[in-house]
């Protein structure tokens, strides 16, 4: 018989966890990488007139919401990522272990939500560097975390609304097994 028991958190809720670790590394590592290039520096010009990488802080949350409130928002912003990191982390351990898109999107937007509770905590705001603008027009600058909350959310909504009913019926099958 052969020994499987390396492959086990392949087909364990661990697995997801592992991949809301990865987001939050690459985060990290890239706010330090854009810390060190563009923060007393000039921006790096990706493609000109589209794309750049800068250097922002953000004492808010999306879009700088509640940026300039005196404070308390960290802690509140802090909270509130906490408390949904703990039901994402429920969420994804009680996952039957056939689902794939659902918990791939969840462990994306952990690792989003973690990385920049990172900021949060330790520096009172998070750190931005990918700008994204055309002529006068400029989206908020965002960053690693930022993707990945945004492609889990719009994974999760795909799910919702496209495959629900398939997803569910792949569960009941496998329960029935």
């Amino acid at each position: 018989m052969p020994n499987n028991s390396g492959h086990k958190i392949f087909s364990s809720p661990l697995r997801w966890y592992l991949l809301a670790l990865a987001i939050i590394v690459i985060d990290i590592v890239t706010k330090v990488w854009a810390v060190d290039q563009f923060m007393y520096g000039p921006a790096l010009q990706i493609i000109p007139g589209l794309l750049q990488f800068t250097y922002a802080e953000n004492y808010g949350a999306a879009f700088s919401f509640l940026a300039d409130a005196g404070g308390w928002q960290r802690w509140f912003f802090g909270a509130v990522a906490i408390g949904f990191s703990a039901v994402v982390i429920m969420w994804i351990w009680r996952l039957p272990a056939v689902k794939r898109w659902e918990p791939t999107a969840l462990a994306l937007i952990l690792g989003g939500a973690l990385g920049n509770l990172w900021d949060r905590i330790l520096l009172g705001y998070v750190r931005d560097f990918i700008s994204v603008y055309y002529g006068n027009w400029h989206f908020p600058v965002f960053n690693v975390a930022d993707m990945a909350i945004t492609v889990g959310a719009a994974m999760l909504v795909i799910e919702l609304l496209f495959f629900k009913d398939r997803s569910d019926e792949g569960s009941e099958k496998s329960a029935e097994v």
